[in-house]
Protein backbone atom coordinates (compact mmCIF):
# COMPACT_ATOMS: atom_id res chain seq x y z
CA UNK A 1 0.00 0.00 0.00
CA UNK A 2 1.26 3.71 -0.86
CA UNK A 3 2.06 6.15 1.82
CA UNK A 4 -0.23 8.87 2.23
CA UNK A 5 0.69 12.55 3.33
CA UNK A 6 -0.35 15.95 2.91
CA UNK A 7 2.69 18.52 1.38
CA UNK A 8 2.47 22.46 1.76
CA UNK A 9 4.97 23.22 -1.43
CA UNK A 10 5.83 26.63 -3.05
CA UNK A 11 4.05 27.02 -6.55
CA UNK A 12 7.14 26.61 -8.29
CA UNK A 13 8.13 23.03 -6.59
CA UNK A 14 4.50 22.09 -7.25
CA UNK A 15 5.12 22.28 -10.42
CA UNK A 16 8.35 20.40 -10.66
CA UNK A 17 7.84 16.45 -10.23
CA UNK A 18 11.64 15.71 -8.80
CA UNK A 19 10.81 18.90 -6.05
CA UNK A 20 7.74 16.89 -4.64
CA UNK A 21 9.37 13.45 -4.87
CA UNK A 22 12.29 14.62 -2.91
CA UNK A 23 10.20 16.61 -0.53
CA UNK A 24 7.55 13.29 -0.24
CA UNK A 25 10.96 11.58 0.58
CA UNK A 26 11.87 14.41 3.50
CA UNK A 27 8.18 14.07 4.89
CA UNK A 28 7.94 10.13 4.79
CA UNK A 29 11.62 9.80 6.44
CA UNK A 30 12.27 6.99 3.40
CA UNK A 31 15.27 7.67 0.95
CA UNK A 32 15.02 9.08 -2.06
CA UNK A 33 16.24 5.92 -3.97
CA UNK A 34 13.92 3.99 -2.37
CA UNK A 35 10.99 5.78 -3.71
CA UNK A 36 9.79 4.93 -7.20
CA UNK A 37 6.59 7.23 -7.88
CA UNK A 38 4.76 9.75 -6.27
CA UNK A 39 1.30 10.59 -7.31
CA UNK A 40 -0.59 13.37 -6.91
CA UNK A 41 -4.02 12.93 -5.66
CA UNK A 42 -5.14 16.38 -4.62
CA UNK A 43 -3.85 19.87 -5.28
CA UNK A 44 -5.52 23.13 -3.93
CA UNK A 45 -3.65 26.63 -3.65
CA UNK A 46 -3.85 29.05 -0.78
CA UNK A 47 -3.45 32.51 -1.70
CA UNK A 48 -5.17 33.84 1.45
CA UNK A 49 -1.75 34.86 3.13
CA UNK A 50 1.46 37.08 1.24
CA UNK A 51 3.29 33.18 1.10
CA UNK A 52 1.16 31.39 -1.24
CA UNK A 53 0.80 27.78 -0.65
CA UNK A 54 0.12 24.77 -2.41
CA UNK A 55 -1.18 21.77 -1.47
CA UNK A 56 -0.71 18.61 -2.38
CA UNK A 57 -2.15 15.09 -0.90
CA UNK A 58 0.13 12.95 -2.71
CA UNK A 59 0.60 8.98 -2.77
CA UNK A 60 4.52 7.22 -2.51
CA UNK A 61 4.92 4.05 -3.94
CA UNK A 62 8.10 2.43 -2.93
CA UNK A 63 10.40 0.53 -5.12
CA UNK A 64 8.76 -2.54 -5.96
CA UNK A 65 5.03 -1.68 -5.19
CA UNK A 66 2.71 -2.58 -7.10
CA UNK A 67 1.63 0.89 -8.69
CA UNK A 68 -1.57 0.30 -10.66
CA UNK A 69 -2.60 3.96 -12.13
CA UNK A 70 -5.37 2.64 -14.59
CA UNK A 71 -9.01 4.46 -15.22
CA UNK A 72 -12.07 2.67 -13.47
CA UNK A 73 -13.56 0.75 -15.97
CA UNK A 74 -17.46 -0.09 -16.68
CA UNK A 75 -19.26 -2.49 -17.77
CA UNK A 76 -21.61 -1.61 -20.43
CA UNK A 77 -23.74 -4.61 -20.95
CA UNK A 78 -26.06 -5.77 -24.29
CA UNK A 79 -28.72 -3.49 -24.80
CA UNK A 80 -31.55 -4.35 -27.14
CA UNK A 81 -35.20 -3.18 -27.52
CA UNK A 82 -37.18 -5.08 -25.36
CA UNK A 83 -36.19 -2.54 -22.29
CA UNK A 84 -35.49 0.80 -23.29
CA UNK A 85 -35.79 4.63 -21.46
CA UNK A 86 -36.36 7.36 -23.27
CA UNK A 87 -34.26 10.43 -22.48
CA UNK A 88 -34.96 13.74 -23.72
CA UNK A 89 -32.13 16.57 -23.29
CA UNK A 90 -28.50 15.36 -24.30
CA UNK A 91 -26.82 17.50 -21.64
CA UNK A 92 -25.22 16.84 -18.48
CA UNK A 93 -28.04 14.68 -16.85
CA UNK A 94 -29.06 13.39 -19.75
CA UNK A 95 -25.44 11.88 -21.12
CA UNK A 96 -24.83 10.38 -17.68
CA UNK A 97 -28.08 9.50 -17.58
CA UNK A 98 -27.87 7.25 -20.93
CA UNK A 99 -24.34 6.01 -19.91
CA UNK A 100 -25.92 4.55 -16.63
CA UNK A 101 -28.59 2.89 -18.62
CA UNK A 102 -25.94 1.21 -20.90
CA UNK A 103 -24.44 -0.31 -17.24
CA UNK A 104 -28.02 -1.82 -16.59
CA UNK A 105 -28.85 -3.22 -20.03
CA UNK A 106 -31.17 -0.35 -20.52
CA UNK A 107 -31.06 1.14 -24.27
CA UNK A 108 -30.99 5.09 -24.24
CA UNK A 109 -33.26 6.40 -26.64
CA UNK A 110 -31.82 10.33 -26.91
CA UNK A 111 -33.76 12.80 -28.08
CA UNK A 112 -32.24 16.38 -27.96
CA UNK A 113 -33.84 19.30 -29.58
CA UNK A 114 -30.50 21.17 -30.69
CA UNK A 115 -28.05 19.79 -32.95
CA UNK A 116 -24.74 18.40 -32.61
CA UNK A 117 -21.78 19.82 -31.37
CA UNK A 118 -20.17 20.84 -34.84
CA UNK A 119 -23.24 21.81 -36.36
CA UNK A 120 -24.10 24.34 -33.20
CA UNK A 121 -21.09 25.92 -34.15
CA UNK A 122 -22.48 27.96 -37.09
CA UNK A 123 -25.21 28.84 -34.91
CA UNK A 124 -23.28 29.90 -32.19
CA UNK A 125 -21.13 32.07 -34.76
CA UNK A 126 -24.53 33.72 -35.89
CA UNK A 127 -25.73 34.70 -32.70
CA UNK A 128 -22.07 36.89 -31.88
CA UNK A 129 -21.51 38.33 -36.00
CA UNK A 130 -25.33 38.37 -37.02
CA UNK A 131 -27.10 38.76 -33.33
CA UNK A 132 -29.73 36.31 -34.51
CA UNK A 133 -30.32 33.28 -32.25
CA UNK A 134 -31.76 29.93 -33.50
CA UNK A 135 -34.45 29.35 -30.74
CA UNK A 136 -33.85 25.23 -30.92
CA UNK A 137 -29.22 25.94 -31.43
CA UNK A 138 -27.68 28.13 -28.99
CA UNK A 139 -25.49 28.09 -25.92
CA UNK A 140 -27.70 26.21 -24.25
CA UNK A 141 -29.49 24.08 -26.52
CA UNK A 142 -27.70 20.95 -28.62
CA UNK A 143 -25.52 18.25 -27.74
CA UNK A 144 -23.79 18.56 -24.35
CA UNK A 145 -26.34 21.39 -22.88
CA UNK A 146 -25.46 24.69 -21.86
CA UNK A 147 -21.96 23.98 -20.29
CA UNK A 148 -20.71 22.99 -24.17
CA UNK A 149 -20.28 25.79 -24.91
CA UNK A 150 -20.13 27.69 -21.03
CA UNK A 151 -16.93 27.08 -19.74
CA UNK A 152 -17.11 23.46 -18.40
CA UNK A 153 -16.49 23.94 -14.70
CA UNK A 154 -16.61 20.06 -12.64
CA UNK A 155 -16.82 21.13 -8.98
CA UNK A 156 -19.86 20.85 -7.06
CA UNK A 157 -20.80 21.38 -3.30
CA UNK A 158 -23.36 18.14 -3.95
CA UNK A 159 -20.89 15.29 -2.39
CA UNK A 160 -23.34 13.25 -0.82
CA UNK A 161 -25.55 13.35 -3.83
CA UNK A 162 -23.17 10.76 -5.69
CA UNK A 163 -20.15 9.25 -6.99
CA UNK A 164 -18.21 12.88 -8.37
CA UNK A 165 -15.56 10.55 -8.77
CA UNK A 166 -17.21 8.64 -11.59
CA UNK A 167 -18.34 11.63 -13.22
CA UNK A 168 -15.01 12.84 -13.44
CA UNK A 169 -13.62 9.34 -14.37
CA UNK A 170 -16.13 9.18 -17.70
CA UNK A 171 -14.90 12.90 -18.84
CA UNK A 172 -10.87 11.63 -18.34
CA UNK A 173 -11.82 8.07 -20.70
CA UNK A 174 -13.61 10.42 -23.47
CA UNK A 175 -10.53 12.81 -23.53
CA UNK A 176 -10.49 15.81 -20.65
CA UNK A 177 -6.87 16.13 -19.00
CA UNK A 178 -6.12 13.84 -16.37
CA UNK A 179 -5.55 17.00 -13.89
CA UNK A 180 -9.28 17.45 -13.69
CA UNK A 181 -8.71 14.15 -10.79
CA UNK A 182 -6.84 15.91 -8.70
CA UNK A 183 -7.47 20.01 -8.93
CA UNK A 184 -9.97 21.30 -6.24
CA UNK A 185 -11.56 23.30 -8.88
CA UNK A 186 -11.34 20.88 -11.92
CA UNK A 187 -11.90 22.42 -15.16
CA UNK A 188 -12.40 21.47 -19.07
CA UNK A 189 -12.69 24.89 -20.70
CA UNK A 190 -14.58 25.39 -24.07
CA UNK A 191 -12.33 24.66 -26.40
CA UNK A 192 -12.22 21.43 -24.97
CA UNK A 193 -15.62 20.14 -24.65
CA UNK A 194 -17.19 19.65 -27.30
CA UNK A 195 -14.55 16.88 -28.77
CA UNK A 196 -15.33 14.99 -25.40
CA UNK A 197 -19.44 15.13 -25.68
CA UNK A 198 -18.60 14.12 -29.15
CA UNK A 199 -17.10 10.96 -28.10
CA UNK A 200 -19.09 9.81 -25.47
CA UNK A 201 -21.95 10.32 -28.04
CA UNK A 202 -20.34 7.92 -30.35
CA UNK A 203 -19.84 5.57 -27.71
CA UNK A 204 -23.07 5.66 -26.46
CA UNK A 205 -24.42 4.25 -30.00
CA UNK A 206 -21.19 1.71 -30.35
CA UNK A 207 -22.95 0.39 -27.19
CA UNK A 208 -26.19 -0.23 -28.79
CA UNK A 209 -28.13 3.36 -27.81
CA UNK A 210 -29.65 6.03 -30.04
CA UNK A 211 -29.05 10.11 -30.47
CA UNK A 212 -31.66 11.84 -32.50
CA UNK A 213 -30.56 15.45 -33.06
CA UNK A 214 -33.41 17.91 -34.06
CA UNK A 215 -36.11 16.14 -32.27
CA UNK A 216 -38.09 18.82 -29.89
CA UNK A 217 -40.42 17.23 -27.83
CA UNK A 218 -43.61 19.39 -28.66
CA UNK A 219 -46.25 17.03 -26.43
CA UNK A 220 -46.36 14.18 -24.13
CA UNK A 221 -49.75 11.21 -24.86
CA UNK A 222 -50.78 10.79 -21.61
CA UNK A 223 -52.88 7.55 -20.53
CA UNK A 224 -54.31 7.27 -16.75
CA UNK A 225 -50.88 7.54 -14.90
CA UNK A 226 -47.83 7.07 -17.83
CA UNK A 227 -46.46 8.74 -20.48
CA UNK A 228 -46.90 6.35 -23.26
CA UNK A 229 -45.38 8.30 -26.14
CA UNK A 230 -43.55 11.41 -26.99
CA UNK A 231 -44.28 13.47 -29.72
CA UNK A 232 -41.77 15.87 -31.71
CA UNK A 233 -42.31 19.34 -33.19
CA UNK A 234 -41.53 17.63 -36.85
CA UNK A 235 -44.70 14.89 -35.93
CA UNK A 236 -42.15 12.09 -35.20
CA UNK A 237 -44.00 9.82 -32.37
CA UNK A 238 -41.55 7.71 -29.80
CA UNK A 239 -44.05 4.95 -27.79
CA UNK A 240 -42.14 5.18 -24.63
CA UNK A 241 -42.25 2.44 -21.06
CA UNK A 242 -39.88 5.25 -19.13
CA UNK A 243 -38.94 8.44 -19.40
CA UNK A 244 -36.18 10.80 -18.02
CA UNK A 245 -36.59 14.46 -18.52
CA UNK A 246 -33.47 16.31 -18.54
CA UNK A 247 -34.05 19.33 -21.08
CA UNK A 248 -32.19 21.98 -19.01
CA UNK A 249 -33.35 25.44 -16.67
CA UNK A 250 -34.05 27.12 -19.78
CA UNK A 251 -37.00 24.88 -21.67
CA UNK A 252 -39.27 27.22 -21.19
CA UNK A 253 -41.77 25.27 -23.66
CA UNK A 254 -41.68 22.32 -21.71
CA UNK A 255 -42.78 23.55 -18.76
CA UNK A 256 -45.60 25.39 -20.51
CA UNK A 257 -46.51 22.08 -21.80
CA UNK A 258 -46.58 20.56 -17.94
CA UNK A 259 -48.97 23.27 -17.02
CA UNK A 260 -51.19 23.13 -20.00
CA UNK A 261 -51.51 19.34 -19.34
CA UNK A 262 -52.20 19.53 -15.73
CA UNK A 263 -48.75 17.85 -15.12
CA UNK A 264 -47.83 19.05 -11.83
CA UNK A 265 -44.72 21.35 -11.54
CA UNK A 266 -44.31 24.29 -9.38
CA UNK A 267 -42.40 27.77 -9.01
CA UNK A 268 -39.40 28.17 -6.83
CA UNK A 269 -36.93 30.38 -5.75
CA UNK A 270 -33.87 31.40 -8.13
CA UNK A 271 -31.00 33.87 -8.38
CA UNK A 272 -31.02 37.08 -10.94
CA UNK A 273 -28.54 39.70 -11.31
CA UNK A 274 -25.75 40.78 -13.56
CA UNK A 275 -22.44 39.92 -14.99
CA UNK A 276 -19.29 41.87 -13.77
CA UNK A 277 -16.11 41.90 -16.30
CA UNK A 278 -12.68 43.00 -14.56
CA UNK A 279 -9.18 42.76 -16.30
CA UNK A 280 -7.82 39.75 -15.29
CA UNK A 281 -4.48 41.41 -14.25
CA UNK A 282 -6.29 43.68 -11.81
CA UNK A 283 -8.21 40.15 -10.08
CA UNK A 284 -4.69 38.76 -10.50
CA UNK A 285 -2.86 41.08 -7.87
CA UNK A 286 -5.73 41.60 -5.80
CA UNK A 287 -5.67 37.67 -4.47
CA UNK A 288 -1.93 36.75 -4.86
CA UNK A 289 -1.20 40.61 -3.57
CA UNK A 290 1.61 41.21 -5.90
CA UNK A 291 2.08 43.30 -9.12
CA UNK A 292 2.61 40.08 -11.49
CA UNK A 293 0.94 36.13 -11.20
CA UNK A 294 4.00 34.33 -12.69
CA UNK A 295 4.03 31.29 -14.49
CA UNK A 296 3.01 28.73 -11.90
CA UNK A 297 0.27 30.29 -10.75
CA UNK A 298 -3.61 29.70 -12.37
CA UNK A 299 -5.22 32.93 -13.06
CA UNK A 300 -6.72 33.79 -10.09
CA UNK A 301 -10.56 33.39 -9.34
CA UNK A 302 -12.67 34.52 -6.42
CA UNK A 303 -16.24 33.87 -4.61
CA UNK A 304 -17.79 36.29 -2.97
CA UNK A 305 -20.98 36.49 -0.71
CA UNK A 306 -23.04 38.91 1.44
CA UNK A 307 -26.51 39.85 3.10
CA UNK A 308 -27.57 43.16 1.43
CA UNK A 309 -30.74 44.31 2.24
CA UNK A 310 -31.76 41.10 3.09
CA UNK A 311 -31.43 38.65 0.92
CA UNK A 312 -28.31 36.52 -0.74
CA UNK A 313 -26.03 38.19 -2.79
CA UNK A 314 -23.45 36.06 -4.61
CA UNK A 315 -20.84 35.97 -7.27
CA UNK A 316 -21.77 33.07 -10.07
CA UNK A 317 -20.20 30.84 -12.42
CA UNK A 318 -16.59 32.63 -12.41
CA UNK A 319 -14.79 32.50 -15.38
CA UNK A 320 -11.01 33.82 -15.14
CA UNK A 321 -9.15 34.57 -18.25
CA UNK A 322 -12.81 34.40 -20.27
CA UNK A 323 -15.32 36.26 -21.99
CA UNK A 324 -18.97 37.23 -21.64
CA UNK A 325 -21.52 35.43 -24.11
CA UNK A 326 -25.08 35.63 -25.22
CA UNK A 327 -27.36 33.16 -23.65
CA UNK A 328 -30.97 33.81 -24.34
CA UNK A 329 -32.58 31.43 -26.65
CA UNK A 330 -35.20 33.10 -28.19
CA UNK A 331 -35.48 36.64 -29.90
CA UNK A 332 -36.65 39.75 -27.62
CA UNK A 333 -34.25 38.91 -24.93
CA UNK A 334 -31.16 39.56 -23.43
CA UNK A 335 -29.64 36.92 -21.16
CA UNK A 336 -25.59 36.84 -20.29
CA UNK A 337 -23.39 33.95 -19.11
CA UNK A 338 -19.60 33.69 -18.92
CA UNK A 339 -16.78 30.87 -20.11
CA UNK A 340 -13.28 30.12 -20.28
CA UNK A 341 -10.94 28.23 -22.43
CA UNK A 342 -8.56 25.31 -21.39
CA UNK A 343 -6.02 27.49 -21.02
CA UNK A 344 -7.82 30.57 -19.38
CA UNK A 345 -5.41 33.00 -20.88
CA UNK A 346 -7.89 35.89 -21.97
CA UNK A 347 -7.44 39.10 -20.61
CA UNK A 348 -10.48 39.44 -18.74
CA UNK A 349 -11.89 38.01 -15.87
CA UNK A 350 -16.04 38.07 -15.72
CA UNK A 351 -18.65 36.31 -12.68
CA UNK A 352 -22.22 36.22 -12.22
CA UNK A 353 -23.43 38.47 -9.22
CA UNK A 354 -26.90 37.84 -8.52
CA UNK A 355 -29.72 38.23 -5.91
CA UNK A 356 -32.32 35.60 -4.67
CA UNK A 357 -35.79 35.89 -6.13
CA UNK A 358 -37.90 34.70 -3.59
CA UNK A 359 -41.48 34.12 -3.91
CA UNK A 360 -42.64 37.88 -2.65
CA UNK A 361 -41.19 38.90 -5.67
CA UNK A 362 -43.19 37.38 -8.48
CA UNK A 363 -46.56 37.92 -6.78
CA UNK A 364 -47.54 40.55 -9.52
CA UNK A 365 -47.72 37.53 -11.98
CA UNK A 366 -49.48 34.82 -9.69
CA UNK A 367 -52.10 34.36 -12.12
CA UNK A 368 -49.79 32.59 -13.74
CA UNK A 369 -49.55 30.19 -11.54
CA UNK A 370 -46.82 27.80 -11.07
CA UNK A 371 -45.24 29.40 -14.04
CA UNK A 372 -44.59 32.70 -12.02
CA UNK A 373 -41.33 33.05 -10.77
CA UNK A 374 -40.76 32.15 -15.07
CA UNK A 375 -42.95 34.97 -16.32
CA UNK A 376 -40.93 37.40 -13.72
CA UNK A 377 -37.65 36.04 -15.10
CA UNK A 378 -38.98 36.74 -18.74
CA UNK A 379 -40.01 40.54 -18.23
CA UNK A 380 -36.60 41.18 -17.00
CA UNK A 381 -34.46 39.63 -19.80
CA UNK A 382 -37.02 40.94 -22.25
CA UNK A 383 -36.78 44.80 -20.16
CA UNK A 384 -33.18 44.05 -21.38
CA UNK A 385 -33.67 43.73 -25.03
CA UNK A 386 -35.99 46.42 -25.22
CA UNK A 387 -33.23 48.33 -23.40
CA UNK A 388 -31.44 48.48 -26.53
CA UNK A 389 -33.69 46.95 -29.20
CA UNK A 390 -31.17 43.88 -29.78
CA UNK A 391 -29.50 41.14 -27.97
CA UNK A 392 -26.41 44.25 -27.36
CA UNK A 393 -26.27 43.82 -24.31
CA UNK A 394 -27.14 47.19 -21.72
CA UNK A 395 -23.95 47.25 -19.27
CA UNK A 396 -22.40 50.39 -17.19
CA UNK A 397 -18.96 50.90 -15.05
CA UNK A 398 -19.51 49.24 -11.94
CA UNK A 399 -18.68 52.72 -9.38
CA UNK A 400 -20.91 54.30 -11.58
CA UNK A 401 -24.20 51.44 -10.97
CA UNK A 402 -22.92 51.70 -7.17
CA UNK A 403 -23.62 55.64 -7.25
CA UNK A 404 -26.46 54.83 -9.64
CA UNK A 405 -25.14 57.36 -12.45
CA UNK A 406 -25.43 56.83 -16.43
CA UNK A 407 -21.80 56.13 -17.63
CA UNK A 408 -20.29 58.58 -20.19
CA UNK A 409 -18.61 55.07 -22.17
CA UNK A 410 -17.66 52.15 -21.62
CA UNK A 411 -14.23 50.60 -21.51
CA UNK A 412 -13.15 47.31 -23.44
CA UNK A 413 -15.40 44.14 -22.90
CA UNK A 414 -15.10 40.55 -24.04
CA UNK A 415 -18.82 40.33 -25.34
CA UNK A 416 -18.59 40.40 -28.79
CA UNK A 417 -22.26 41.54 -30.16
CA UNK A 418 -21.86 44.79 -28.22
CA UNK A 419 -22.28 46.76 -25.19
CA UNK A 420 -24.29 49.59 -25.49
CA UNK A 421 -24.70 52.57 -21.95
CA UNK A 422 -27.35 51.93 -20.08
CA UNK A 423 -28.04 52.36 -16.29
CA UNK A 424 -29.07 48.90 -15.25
CA UNK A 425 -30.53 50.52 -11.92
CA UNK A 426 -33.36 51.21 -14.39
CA UNK A 427 -33.81 48.19 -16.33
CA UNK A 428 -33.48 45.79 -12.89
CA UNK A 429 -36.30 45.68 -10.41
CA UNK A 430 -35.70 47.64 -7.57
CA UNK A 431 -34.88 44.86 -4.93
CA UNK A 432 -32.21 43.41 -7.07
CA UNK A 433 -30.36 46.71 -8.62
CA UNK A 434 -30.58 47.70 -4.81
CA UNK A 435 -29.47 44.41 -2.90
CA UNK A 436 -26.68 44.24 -6.12
CA UNK A 437 -25.30 47.94 -5.01
CA UNK A 438 -25.20 47.05 -1.58
CA UNK A 439 -23.18 44.13 -2.21
CA UNK A 440 -20.65 45.53 -4.60
CA UNK A 441 -19.24 48.03 -1.62
CA UNK A 442 -19.48 44.91 0.60
CA UNK A 443 -17.13 42.95 -1.94
CA UNK A 444 -15.02 46.07 -2.85
CA UNK A 445 -14.27 45.93 1.58
CA UNK A 446 -13.51 42.41 1.30
CA UNK A 447 -11.30 42.45 -2.46
CA UNK A 448 -9.56 46.02 -1.64
CA UNK A 449 -9.53 47.25 -5.57
CA UNK A 450 -12.22 45.06 -6.77
CA UNK A 451 -14.77 47.96 -6.81
CA UNK A 452 -13.30 50.06 -9.80
CA UNK A 453 -14.67 51.71 -12.40
CA UNK A 454 -12.50 50.37 -15.07
CA UNK A 455 -14.63 46.87 -14.30
CA UNK A 456 -17.97 46.47 -15.86
CA UNK A 457 -21.35 45.46 -15.00
CA UNK A 458 -23.23 43.86 -18.39
CA UNK A 459 -26.78 42.63 -17.93
CA UNK A 460 -28.66 40.75 -17.38
CA UNK A 461 -27.59 37.17 -15.66
CA UNK A 462 -30.82 35.12 -15.25
CA UNK A 463 -30.40 31.82 -16.39
CA UNK A 464 -28.38 30.92 -13.02
CA UNK A 465 -31.01 27.95 -12.23
CA UNK A 466 -34.65 27.42 -13.07
CA UNK A 467 -37.12 29.04 -11.78
CA UNK A 468 -39.59 25.82 -11.70
CA UNK A 469 -38.86 22.62 -9.75
CA UNK A 470 -40.96 19.34 -11.69
CA UNK A 471 -41.44 17.58 -8.38
CA UNK A 472 -40.57 13.90 -8.10
CA UNK A 473 -40.63 11.29 -4.81
CA UNK A 474 -37.53 11.56 -2.96
CA UNK A 475 -37.41 7.76 -3.09
CA UNK A 476 -38.29 6.92 -6.45
CA UNK A 477 -37.27 10.05 -8.33
CA UNK A 478 -40.73 9.73 -9.91
CA UNK A 479 -43.28 12.16 -10.81
CA UNK A 480 -46.07 11.58 -8.36
CA UNK A 481 -48.80 11.74 -11.22
CA UNK A 482 -46.43 9.98 -13.68
CA UNK A 483 -45.00 6.28 -12.85
CA UNK A 484 -42.59 6.62 -15.63
CA UNK A 485 -41.67 10.22 -16.11
CA UNK A 486 -37.99 10.57 -14.40
CA UNK A 487 -37.93 14.68 -13.89
CA UNK A 488 -34.01 15.08 -13.40
CA UNK A 489 -31.14 17.88 -13.46
CA UNK A 490 -31.01 21.55 -13.51
CA UNK A 491 -34.41 22.15 -15.89
CA UNK A 492 -36.11 19.72 -12.93
CA UNK A 493 -34.67 22.07 -10.32
CA UNK A 494 -32.48 19.21 -8.73
CA UNK A 495 -28.88 20.17 -9.83
CA UNK A 496 -26.87 23.17 -10.73
CA UNK A 497 -23.48 22.85 -12.91
CA UNK A 498 -22.44 20.16 -14.99
CA UNK A 499 -21.22 17.68 -12.11
CA UNK A 500 -24.53 17.83 -9.94
CA UNK A 501 -26.89 17.53 -13.23
CA UNK A 502 -24.69 13.74 -14.31
CA UNK A 503 -24.78 12.65 -10.78
CA UNK A 504 -28.49 13.18 -10.92
CA UNK A 505 -28.67 11.68 -14.11
CA UNK A 506 -27.13 8.62 -13.00
CA UNK A 507 -29.50 8.54 -9.99
CA UNK A 508 -32.49 9.23 -11.92
CA UNK A 509 -31.50 5.72 -14.72
CA UNK A 510 -30.57 3.94 -11.57
CA UNK A 511 -34.41 3.72 -10.56
CA UNK A 512 -35.67 1.83 -13.79
CA UNK A 513 -36.74 -1.23 -13.41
Amino acid sequence: MPIELELKVTPEEAANPDDIKAIAAGAANIPLADIAHVRVVRKSLDARKQQIIVLLKVAVYKQGEPADFSLRTFDYKPVSDTKTCHIIGFGPAGIFAALQCLEQGIKPIILERGKGVKERIGDISAIHKKLVINPDSNYCYGEGGAGTYSDGKLYTRSSKRGDIKKVLDVFIQYGADERIGIEAHPHIGTNKLPRIIENIRNAIIELGGEVHFNKRVSDFVVKEDEITALVCADSTEYSCSHVILATGHSARDIFELLHAKNILIEAKPFALGVRVEHSQGLIDTIQYKRAERGEHLPPATYSLVTQACGRGVFSFCMCPGGVIAPAGTDAHETVVNGWSSSARNGPFSNSGMVVEVKEENWQQYADKGPLAALEFQKQVERKAYDSTGSIKAPAQRLEDFVQNKSSRFLPRTSYQPGLEVRNLNEILPQFIGDSLRQGMVDFGNKMRGYRTNEAIVVGVESRSSSPVRIPRDKETLRHPQLNNLFPCGEGAGYAGGIVSAAMDGIACATRIQ
